[in-house]
């Protein structure tokens, strides 16, 4: 049975680079995506705990307090 022309071993080589580059490239986006979307989930939780504190009518310096004095009283 006949098979079709082969391809150079170089063609092969410059195939699977221009692939590789190509994943690459789509990696980098993908990383900027998610990394994007962590800001974005950080910024409604921070948000989210805004909107706690004023509605309890706790200032940022009263909360940094609370916490510190949390994390002191969990480390003993």
């Amino acid at each position: 049975m006949a098979r079709g022309q082969r391809k150079p071993i170089e063609e092969k080589i410059r195939e699977k680079e221009e692939l590789i580059a190509g994943l690459k490239e789509r990696l980098h986006a993908e990383e900027r995506e998610l990394a994007e979307l962590k800001k974005e989930k950080r910024s409604r939780e921070i948000e989210t705990i805004t909107l706690m504190l004023e509605e309890a009518d706790i200032s940022i310096d009263e909360a940094k307090k609370i916490i510190a004095q949390h994390v002191s009283g969990a480390a003993v």
